[in-house]
């Protein structure tokens, strides 16, 4: 059964359980299903800074986000960069992205967000604030553009 209430830990507070759930979610869906090539394991989740957001149900991670901080922004002031957005096949369509960003938008709404959105799912970050900057890019093989929200 799902819960969908979100929880949100550093790397040094995810159980060896949780971080196994979110790998094996992550490699599922970035590599075996949409055959991204790119470096999935970047050293980037252990960062003390670094904020791991998820949903869990019987099966484990059904849905999740990871939230960096860049000491140098990458665009204006937007330090945080919100990436990794992932959910389960079998929990797609159920909104679950949406709690979770809802979730990391009150955590931080007093900073400057960034994010790197596939092109299908720009509306999902419209709704939160976010606006389109530059053109599109591909990555990875998938269309993608650059998205900013200001802190609030």
């Amino acid at each position: 059964m799902l819960n969908d209430s979100v929880i949100a830990k550093s790397w040094g507070e995810l159980t060896t359980t949780e971080l196994y759930s979110i790998m094996k979610l992550r490699t599922d869906v970035f590599f075996v299903e949409q055959k991204v090539d790119e470096e999935e394991l970047d050293n980037r989740d252990q960062e003390d800074a670094t904020g791991h957001y998820w949903i869990a149900d019987e099966l484990g991670v059904a849905a999740y986000i990871r939230v960096l901080y860049n000491e140098t922004a990458e665009y204006l002031d937007g330090h945080r960069v919100i990436g990794r957005v992932v959910v389960r096949e079998d929990h797609r369509g159920e909104g679950l992205a949406q709690i979770i960003m809802k979730r990391i938008v009150e955590d931080f709404s007093r900073e400057a967000m960034m994010l790197h959105a596939q092109e299908y799912i720009v509306p999902l970050y419209l709704k939160f604030g976010f606006v389109s900057f530059g053109d599109l890019y591909e990555e990875a093989t998938i269309m993608h553009q650059s998205m900013y929200r200001a802190a609030q």
